[in-house]
Parts: C-alpha cells; sequence; structure tokens
C-alpha cells in the first residue's frame, strides 16, 4: 500500500489512542493504521487492549468438527470441498455422546468454550435435531457452546438459540472485492445474511477472516472494516492465517510475512476494542516468538488442543508452557445476567424444595409421636 501522509498517520494515532467503540471506519483509515511504523501500531494496540481486557488472560476454546468432509461449497482453502481431491475421507455426523465425551476432556484440559464445526452449506432438518441435542448436553457441563453449520436461516438460528447455543462462527474470509477469487457457491451478502439472522436471534457472533490467500493489503483492510461495520461488533473475532492445504487450489500461494499477519491483529483490535481476537488457524506453523507478539498486539483468545477442523494445532502441552513463559493465563468466563438468575432461581427452588421436605418430616415425626401417645393412653 502507499505510505501514509504524516497527516494521516497522525490522525489514526489519535483514533487509536481513544479506544472508542466506532462503526463507521474508511478503508483510508484502516490503511493509515496498517502503514503505522510497527512499534507504534503494537503500542497503540496494547492501550485499547488494556482498556478493556485483563492483559494477561486469554480465553480458551477447543473446536471438535462434528461432521467431515464432502462440503458442496467451492472454498478454494478449505480441505473439506467436494471439490477438491485432498485425501479427507467423508465422515458422518458425530453421535451425540461422543461429543458429550470431548466435551468433557475438553473441559478438564482448561477450555471454557467448545465449539462444534459440521461441513454444510446449511444444516439439514434431521441433522439439526441432532445438533440441538448437542447443544443441550455440552451446554449443562457447564461450558460455552459455539457451532459453524454453514447458512442458517432465521428459523434455524432461532432453535439454536432456544437450545442454549451461545455463539455461532460465520467468517466473512476476505474483502467483498476478494471474494469471488476464493468462493463462488456463496455470496458475501449470504454471509451476512446468515450473521444478521444470528444476531436476531440472540446469539453472539464470531466471525473473521483467513489471511494470506493472496489477497492484497487493501483487502485486509476492506476485511476488518466489514467487520467493523457490524452493529455490535463480533464478540469473537478469528484471524487465521492460511493453511496451504495439497490439493486445494491454495496449495501453491506466495506465503504471507509474519509481520504483516501480528500488523492485521493489532488493527483488529484497535477497530473492535471490546471485541475477543483470536489467534486462530496457522499457529502451528508459528514459532513462540510470533505467537508472543500476537498477544502483545491484542489477541486474547486460541483454540487449544490438539487439532483444529481438519488441520493440526500447537499440543495443549506446548500452549501450556508457552502460558507459563509469557505468563499468561486462561481467561474466567464471567456468567451472564441471564444465567446468573437462572442458578439463582435453581438454587431458589431447591431451598424451597428442601424446605418443604424437611417441614414433611418434621410433621411425619410429629405424627408418629402423637400415635405413640395415643397407644400408651
Amino acid at each position: 500500500m502507499p505510505p501514509a501522509s504524516h497527516e494521516s498517520r497522525a490522525a489514526s494515532l489519535t483514533l487509536a489512542s481513544r479506544g472508542e467503540v466506532r462503526h463507521d471506519w474508511t478503508v483510508e483509515e484502516i490503511e493509515a493504521l496498517f502503514a503505522l511504523p510497527f512499534n507504534d501500531l503494537l503500542f497503540h494496540a496494547q492501550q485499547v487492549h488494556r482498556a478493556h481486557f485483563d492483559p494477561n488472560a486469554v480465553q480458551v476454546s477447543t473446536l471438535l468438527s462434528i461432521k467431515t468432509g464432502a462440503c458442496p461449497e467451492d472454498c478454494k482453502y478449505c480441505p473439506q470441498s467436494g471439490h477438491y481431491n485432498t485425501g479427507l475421507g467423508k465422515e458422518k455426523l458425530l453421535e451425540v455422546e461422543k461429543v458429550v465425551e470431548q466435551a468433557r476432556a475438553a473441559r478438564k484440559a482448561g477450555a471454557s468454550r467448545f465449539c462444534m464445526g459440521a461441513a454444510w452449506k446449511s444444516p439439514r432438518e434431521k441433522d439439526l435435531d441432532v445438533v440441538l441435542e448437542m447443544v443441550r448436553r455440552v451446554k449443562a457441563l457447564g461450558l460455552e457452546t459455539c457451532m459453524t453449520l454453514g447458512m442458517v436461516d432465521t428459523d434455524q438460528a432461532g432453535r439454536l438459540a432456544e437450545a442454549g447455543l451461545d455463539y455461532y462462527n460465520h467468517n466473512l474470509d476476505t474483502s467483498p472485492e476478494y471474494y469471488g477469487e476464493i468462493i463462488t457457491t456463496r455470496t458475501y451478502a449470504d454471509r451476512l445474511e446468515t450473521l444478521g439472522n444470528v444476531r436476531e436471534a440472540g446469539m453472539k457472533v464470531c466471525s473473521g477472516g483467513i489471511l494470506g490467500m493472496g489477497e492484497a493489503p487493501r483487502d485486509r483492510a476492506a476485511l476488518l472494516q466489514q467487520l467493523a461495520r457490524l452493529e455490535p461488533h463480533p464478540e469473537s473475532v478469528p484471524i487465521n492465517m492460511l493453511v496451504k492445504v495439497p490439493g486445494t487450489p491454495l496449495e501453491d500461494v506466495e506465503d504471507l510475512d509474519p509481520i504483516e499477519f501480528i500488523r492485521a491483529i493489532a488493527v483488529a483490535r484497535i477497530l473492535m476494542p471490546a471485541s475477543h481476537v483470536r489467534l486462530s488457524a496457522g499457529r502451528e506453523q508459528m514459532n513462540e516468538s510470533t505467537q508472543a507478539l500476537a498477544f502483545l498486539a491484542g489477541a486474547n483468545s486460541i483454540f487449544y488442543g490438539d487439532q483444529l477442523l481438519t488441520t493440526s494445532n500447537p499440543q495443549a502441552e506446548q500452549d501450556r508452557a508457552l502460558f507459563a513463559k509469557l505468563g499468561l493465563h486462561p481467561e474466567v468466563v464471567e456468567k451472564s445476567a441471564r444465567e446468573t438468575c437462572t442458578d439463582d432461581a435453581r438454587q431458589q427452588a431447591e431451598l424451597e424444595a428442601a424446605l418443604v421436605r424437611r417441614s414433611a418430616a418434621a410433621l411425619d415425626a410429629r405424627a408418629t409421636e402423637l400415635a405413640y401417645d395415643a397407644a400408651q393412653a
């Protein structure tokens, strides 16, 4: 991108320092942020981050593929697409009990959110009933729940919300201008419509993109602009580094400079100050120094475990060691007001039931005592 003028840089620094929640960022303003000296950009991203989050807390999620392969979409980065030969077999929807077992293991390993992904264009009715049961069962374990199932309409989104789904993931992937180079089987408007349906149903939004797909720097700015225009901002913003899978059309694309990836993390933090910015796919290829810079730039969420949907992920032991080295710790999830009220109501009901049982026991004891006295008279 062309170097930003001194005036635009100064204006961008002023805007970045405020840490305000805005939805009207222009592409030019975002490009000016990208063009800041690296140290200045990270400094201001850290200021914004510290104004909204514990700087050493990282939200930890675990991701499970509940239905793998044979997706009808033609996303050029995806090994699950039925359009490409990547050696990935087609698998049926997992049984509910197997999903619950994996969720228990994730909770034991320290995850606070359990994400489930299915390779669908959109869920079928017979599959949705099974998925709803998964949500209910995982939610009952005390974990936050997240799903990515492709496009959902208003009815499907409403049923997922009613089952207790906390987050719905649906990435924009790239800029509107570059989107047609990556996907032709679903439009950008389709993606925005699904996000609208999710928000209308009352669920939280998880939406981000993939960098390193051959896009221009302006496309990265335009992607972040689209995300920042959503009202409210997505609660979770995954920033993925392309994992080049043999057999996909992007297997030979040029690598993205890690510094440019870190810049995107920092700009995302500035544009969406109250959102969790997730250091997502591609961590397996990043060394500890790159990951440390990402956390410094404002990333405060990761996927934790040995595998993402179909690609590898740093092993849990490596993540724990890195957290210890950097002084990071898993974020503690606070219950929402609705959940707190539900828990309070449950506790009140249990207390009232205990009082009723105690009263009944006392009456029974008194009746026995009176019967004994009468028998002795």
